[in-house]
């Protein structure tokens, strides 16, 4: 096997190596003359398989095991390599297995994930199923902190909320731009807005925006070039009491 098999063998892959031994085996090594019993050890094999035992329908786990805690980004390491877990095992001490073609990872006996073993070096191995634990919960943190910041917008957002489930395909979209606009006209705004809308049964965001905009035109803010001039002025005026009195302070003189 070493010298005429694996010596000078170049694979690409540690799955081609027995592919490669059956052709070996086919077309050169069962079918030459052998050196001591001068016949093919195809032909000798038809005498000796009916005195062979079957195989162990158990196989030998040749599995390497070792234990280790997984990392916050849920990986393992092996041969510099990382292989990914779920997301809920982060932290987690689990137990792996490396076999020649995969990697098995188990939690208490339980297997949790499965990869196909790289021989490269320094790569990261990630199951698209294993981060979706993770981007749920951060998907739920989202959504609790939208539903606080926008309850806490109206004693009346609550009603407000259920007009808009019940009315609206998607209201988180909704929620979010009612937060919005909140940023933007401040809390009593959106309060007032909320409430009209209570009053005529329209849930939406567009509403809101609208009657938002609607009282903002009638009450229109200064503009800071209006309390700029109003600033020039007063210092003109300021300017002009001072030199009248510094003329009549002269005049005494």
């Amino acid at each position: 096997m070493k010298k005429n098999f694996l010596n000078g063998l170049e694979l690409l892959d540690f799955s081609a190596v027995n592919p490669a031994a059956e052709l070996w085996l086919a077309s050169i090594a069962n079918v030459r003359i052998h050196g001591e019993t001068h016949q093919r050890p195809v032909d000798l094999f038809k005498d000796e398989q009916p005195h062979l035992r079957g195989l162990n329908p158990m196989p030998y786990d040749i599995g390497r095991v070792q234990s280790q805690r997984a990392s916050k980004q849920f990986r393992v390491a092996l041969d510099t390599n990382h292989y990914s877990v779920p997301a809920e095992f982060a932290s987690q001490r689990v137990t792996l297995k490396a076999y020649p073609d995969r990697v098995c990872i188990y939690h208490q006996d339980k297997l949790i994930a499965r990869h196909v073993r790289s021989y490269d070096r320094r790569q990261d191995i990630e199951d698209p199923d294993h981060p979706k634990a993770l981007l749920a919960q951060r998907h739920n943190a989202r959504e609790q902190r939208l539903l606080v910041q926008f309850l806490g917008l109206s004693r009346h957002a609550q009603a407000y909320l259920e007009g808009i489930e019940q009315r609206r395909v998607n209201p988180r979209h909704h929620l979010r731009k009612i937060v919005a606009l909140s940023e933007s006209y401040g809390a009593d705004a959106v309060d007032r807005a909320i409430q009209d809308g209570i009053a005529f049964a329209a849930y939406s965001c567009e509403y809101v925006a609208n009657i938002l905009e609607m009282r903002a035109r009638e009450t229109p803010a200064v503009s800071a070039l209006h309390l700029t001039r109003r600033q020039d002025l007063l210092e003109i005026e300021i300017t002009a009491a001072d030199l009248s009195l510094y003329e009549g302070h002269g005049h005494a003189h």
